[in-house]
């Protein structure tokens, strides 16, 4: 086997079924460079890595390689959001503007907090354009925000708030816990965790960065969405202003500044077994080696539906619980074949999840970007290797 296809790292025997994909996608030229963990009862039992963190294909992906993950990113939020409902501090039914009062503008008042963490609260996107800059200033996106009018009627429809999703639940956090939304998850979550996973990540770690390729776009289908074509047909249109405003979001992610910068929807920047990990923890009523992370009562929360059916934003169907994706029974909507299984996946490939029915903790993040809107192809083949080598 050649030097750019060795697999780094461990597995226990019996899931070897998860080498062998991993290897055959590496292989296949299907990624650049990768890596995949799993915990079973909170025990390690996959930790793989392989491949380059470069796409010239000059630096060797490391062990302590981190990937930014977009949407798999809002899992992470939404645990920090669940651990102040289990501290009492958040009522998930209260009023938004109860906790930030500059949210009550344009009738948005009564709106309850738990439409934020199920995408029903109507603001995927501000509709204004915004200066370039304000991608990575915290107070203009919340402000912007605060201003917005809900793009439909809250509460009667649910779309996807791709980027939004992070200021608007993160602003909550900010508000009550009076830390960012990045300090909160590294002082709450990720080091009694031990987790290598951060929501803005300082400068001494950029180095072990990998870089992204850009965004594969997805071959149009006769009988489905074209999102790029869409938004290229209405630029100032409710699409397009969820993925372009602030326009820098087209420089993607392999700057500084977006990796200095706390997005909590989108610029996580984690390895995998950090993900496996922290899922491995819901897997298993919320605690791992006497860390507390969430209650039982909380992993119920995250799993029981709050949104289903047309998605307003992806013009697909999507299923949410507060602050995760849910199962949707074909092979790229799926966590699995457990029905409580819950995660988030992030755009090109990223994903992580938790199964409480068999105490499964799932990471996966990789540097080349699929075209997946969902679950990508690449993580739908690991997690049928995962479950059969429980079978």
């Amino acid at each position: 086997m050649s030097q750019s296809l060795k697999i780094n790292g461990h597995l226990e025997a019996r899931f070897e079924p998860i080498k062998r994909v991993f290897e055959a996608s590496l292989a296949a030229g299907e990624e650049v460079g990768a890596a995949v963990a799993i915990t079973l009862h909170g025990e390690p039992v996959v930790d793989l890595w392989a491949g380059h963190s470069d796409q010239a294909k000059t630096r060797e992906w490391q062990e302590d390689t981190i990937a930014n993950v977009y949407s798999t990113t809002k899992g992470m939020t939404a645990i920090c959001a669940h651990q102040l409902v289990d501290r009492g501090e958040l009522d998930l039914d209260a009023p938004v503007s109860k906790y930030w009062p500059e949210f009550a503008q344009n009738t948005k008042q009564d709106l309850p907090v738990r439409w934020l963490l199920s995408h029903r609260v109507g603001l995927p996107a501000v509709k204004e354009l915004l200066p370039p800059e304000a991608l990575y200033d915290w107070d203009a996106m919340v402000s912007a925000l605060a201003a917005q009018e809900p793009w439909w009627k809250p509460g009667q429809a649910h779309g996807y708030h791709a980027v939004s999703f992070g200021w608007l639940v993160g602003e909550v956090v900010r508000r009550i816990s009076g830390r960012s939304l990045g300090r909160y998850f590294r002082e709450e979550i990720a080091e009694p965790l031990g987790l290598d996973f951060m929501i803005g990540t300082p400068d001494e770690h950029h180095e072990r960065i990998a870089e992204m390729s850009a965004m594969a776009m997805p071959e149009p289908e006769a009988d489905g969405p074209n999102l790029g074509a869409a938004m290229l047909m209405d630029p100032e249109g409710m699409l397009a202003r969820a993925f372009m405003n602030p326009p820098s979001m087209a420089l993607g992610p392999n700057t500084a500044e977006w990796r200095r910068a706390e997005i909590p929807a989108a610029n996580g920047h984690g390895t995998a077994r950090s993900l496996a990990r922290v899922y491995g923890a819901l897997a298993n009523g919320g605690e791992l080696q006497g860390v507390r992370v969430l209650t039982p009562q909380s992993i119920e929360r995250c799993h029981t539906e709050q949104s289903r059916g047309p998605d307003e934003v992806l013009q697909i169907s999507t299923r949410f619980g507060l602050g995760f994706m849910l199962s949707q029974g074909t092979r790229d909507t799926s966590f699995g074949p457990n029905p409580r299984a819950f995660g988030h996946p992030g755009a090109g490939g990223s994903l992580g999840f938790a199964d409480p029915d068999t105490g499964i903790g799932f990471g996966y993040v990789m540097n080349k970007m699929g075209p997946s809107i969902v679950i990508d192809a690449r993580a739908a083949n690991l997690i049928e290797a995962t479950y059969a080598s429980l079978a």
